[in-house]
């Protein structure tokens, strides 16, 4: 190599070799798990502490309020000092209608998944048709409109006298409360299928049974969910309401034994189960919703 190649490879080099080393520092990272646990635990704090406060301060004041001698009602206090037994006990048996809370409630509960099945069957099926149809709606709207209109308890001593029997008429009266708002907002639904889909559906040919499952109920999916969360909720009130009148195994009966037993603690608690237990229906209903639609159900 020649002596100028090698003077010139030397100052090439050179500053390279001057050059002082770069110093990266390296900022420790918060691991994407933990952020995630941490914005988890936020929105839990944000959704649930208020709630919380809001119910202890209404405690505070309903134990300050019948603190007092003579109160009509009893205290937070004494409620869980008279039903702890109910509380920690729920599932004792002791035969005939002495039976824990779990008992009860399940009787109610299996009640309305009967009622309330054969209500979301037959409302979505009429619905569908009054939706669809011109004059199923003209001729069948306004008899729903005047039915829905009638209390719950009303239908109860028609179907005792048709069914003679406590079971299946608490069931009937579960299915005639709810099956109204499944089919006035299916219908609604319905008929608020864009034009454009209906274009759709004529251009490639669908046929009904196609048009059913592919157009219509995807399309009006949002509405009949609605319908069904307003239909659990009155499937819910009804029972309870009936169940006072036909006797046996089942919440509302509980409450009703214990208004004739003076068991003013018992019937708090069990409004507090009813409340809790159709909160978390409503909660089933919504979220099976959003599941269905993808996110357009309301929650």
């Amino acid at each position: 190599m020649s002596m100028p190649a090698m003077k010139s490879e030397a100052a090439v080099a050179a500053p390279a070799a001057s050059a002082p080393a770069e110093i990266v520092t390296m900022t420790p990272k918060r691991a994407p798990t933990m952020d995630r646990y941490v914005k988890m635990a936020r929105d839990a704090a944000v959704h649930v502490i208020p709630p919380l406060v809001v119910v202890a301060l209404l405690l505070l004041f309903w134990e300050l309020a019948c603190r007092r001698t003579g109160s009509a009602l009893p205290p937070p206090s004494r409620v869980f000092k008279e039903t702890r037994e109910l509380i920690f006990d729920p599932f004792f048996d002791r035969g005939g209608i002495d039976k824990g809370l779990f008992w009860h409630l399940s009787a109610s509960l299996q009640r309305v998944a009967l009622g309330y099945s054969l209500a979301a069957i037959a409302g979505i099926a009429l619905g569908t048709l009054v939706g669809q149809s011109v004059w199923a709606m003209r001729g069948l709207d306004p008899l729903f409109q005047v039915l829905r209109t009638i209390p719950p308890l009303a239908w109860l001593p028609l179907s005792l006298a048709a069914f003679r029997d406590g079971q299946p008429s608490a069931i009937f009266v579960i299915f005639i409360t709810s099956i109204w708002p499944i089919i006035i907002n299916t219908a609604v639904g319905i008929r608020n299928i864009p034009q454009d889909y209906r274009n759709v559906a004529a251009v490639v040919q669908l046929n009904p049974m196609e048009f059913f499952t592919k157009i219509m109920i995807p399309a009006a999916a949002p509405y009949i969910f609605t319908g069904l969360r307003i239909g659990i909720g009155l499937s819910w009130l009804a029972i309870v309401a009936a169940e006072m009148l036909i006797g046996g195994v089942g919440i509302g009966f509980f409450i009703w034994d214990a208004w004739n037993s003076s068991h003013i603690s018992e019937i708090i608690l069990a409004l507090f189960y009813v409340g809790i237990i159709g909160f978390l229906l409503d909660r089933m209903i919504a979220i099976l919703g959003k599941f269905v639609t993808r996110g357009t159900a309301a929650n």
